[in-house]
């Protein structure tokens, strides 16, 4: 299958790639090149179908999960036990997804593209505190698989903005439709 090189050794060209398609699932579009969107095109469009294909195939499990207990301001609240301060923990039963078989090697076919995303917020005192990571696996599953559950491929649009500024490359948006 023939796919264009980009201008860049084979390294460079799938981490360029890997980035693009990260930043088009986490944000739903980017503004890139011609040559570049219509090689993000097909990475994204398969990631999708894999998502959809295995939307539904997963059981719901009770489990046991030790939570820390909080005070009103969403502190944990700590006891002193031999001296040390130590955490109060309570069980508390959750229903989790468990992904059957087929789900759990596409959401790993799906990270093996994806790059881990962590969130930063814009402002506030505790900025590096507070950065939370993104599940973008989770994201294609509960989010985007059954906004195109009944569409057969054609996830993405490609917009033409027209050439950019210094290299006259045609530039475009390349969006989730």
């Amino acid at each position: 299958m023939e796919y264009r090189k980009l201008g860049k050794n084979s390294s460079q060209r799938k981490a360029l790639l890997r980035n693009q398609v990260t930043a088009l699932i986490q944000h739903d579009k980017i503004v890139t090149t011609e040559a570049r969107a219509k090689e993000v095109r097909k990475i994204a469009e398969h990631l999708i179908t894999l998502a959809i294909r295995e939307k539904d195939n997963y059981e719901t499990v009770k489990v046991m999960a030790k939570v820390p207990r909080k005070d009103k301001d969403g502190k944990r609240i700590k006891e002193e036990k031999d001296g040390k301060k130590v955490t109060v923990y309570d069980e508390v039963e959750k229903e989790i997804k468990k992904d059957l078989p087929s789900r759990l090697h596409a959401r790993r076919q799906i990270m093996k593209v994806l790059y881990p995303v962590t969130y930063v917020p814009k402002e506030g005192a505790q900025r590096k505190r507070n950065t939370k990571k993104v599940d973008l696996a989770a994201k294609l599953f509960d989010e985007i698989a059954p906004k195109y559950a009944d569409r057969k491929g054609g996830y993405t649009r490609i917009v033409k903005i027209g050439p950019r500024r210094g290299d006259a490359a045609m530039e475009v948006l390349l969006e989730l439709v």
